[in-house]
């Protein structure tokens, strides 16, 4: 048979290391929580400006395409 002081000290000892395995869990888990809420705003981020960068591409092809279309017509008058 076991001495009943141990009981209580083992008991505490456990609790103890639960209580720490379970703080550094919910620990790392809000820490990797914002690592991904940063790394999706990064990504999103990144969308969003190679989005406008192909709109100005576009934009841009668009001018030179009517400069020209307009370079042609005048030819085309000065003849």
């Amino acid at each position: 048979m076991t001495d009943m002081t141990e009981t209580p000290d083992r008991l505490d000892k456990l609790e103890i290391r639960k209580d720490t395995i379970q703080v550094v869990i919910e620990s790392g888990a809000t820490h990797v929580g914002s690592i991904v809420g940063i790394v999706v705003g990064a990504v999103r981020d990144v969308t969003r400006e190679l989005g406008e960068w192909a709109t100005d591409i576009f934009e841009i092809r668009d001018a030179a395409r009517r400069a020209r279309e307009d370079t042609e017509v005048r030819g085309e008058l000065e003849r």
